[in-house]
């Protein structure tokens, strides 16, 4: 598989969040179709950032593909259309232990980023799902911060 991170990860711009990084370790995944990753250091500043990753509050980012990638059936022979297009899901999660009311146990928050390709485009059209995940991931670096405001705030 060729999700493969290189610690430390330095994360994105985010409110009170200076060069923040993220030392990772091996974890094991949740499925075998994925790979995972405990964040066992913060650097930088992260201002009210209390912790790595544990048991009781987790911070990890796992990588996951489709158990089984699917492929193109057969066009009908009748009519030459593709009938039924499968897709092939990727996902991103990061999932971060949080209080949610001071004195009360740790919650997980979770992010996730679901790639959704349809078997076939991989070979028949490889430049414009590239094009599609390049503008996604531009598009959250560049605005990095305002989803982290808009996730504590509610404005959108």
């Amino acid at each position: 598989m060729s999700f493969t991170l290189t610690s430390p990860v330095t994360g994105g711009a985010q409110t009170n969040l200076t060069s923040p990084t993220y030392t990772l370790a091996v974890d094991t995944a949740p499925t075998s179709a994925g790979k995972q990753y405990a964040v066992t250091a913060l650097g930088g500043t992260q201002s009210g950032v209390d912790t790595a990753s544990s048991p009781s509050r987790p911070f990890t980012i796992t990588l996951m593909r489709p158990p089984v990638l699917r492929a193109l059936p057969a066009v009908d022979p009748a009519t030459g259309v593709l009938r039924n297009v499968p897709m092939n899901t990727y996902k991103i999660g990061v999932r971060k232990g949080v209080t949610p009311l001071a004195g009360q146990a740790s919650r997980n928050a979770q992010a996730w980023v679901t790639i959704d390709v349809p078997a076939g485009a991989d070979v028949a059209d490889a430049p414009n799902v590239r094009a599609m995940l390049s503008l996604l991931h531009g598009a959250i670096a560049q605005i990095s911060a305002e989803i982290g405001n808009t996730a504590v705030s509610g404005v959108i």
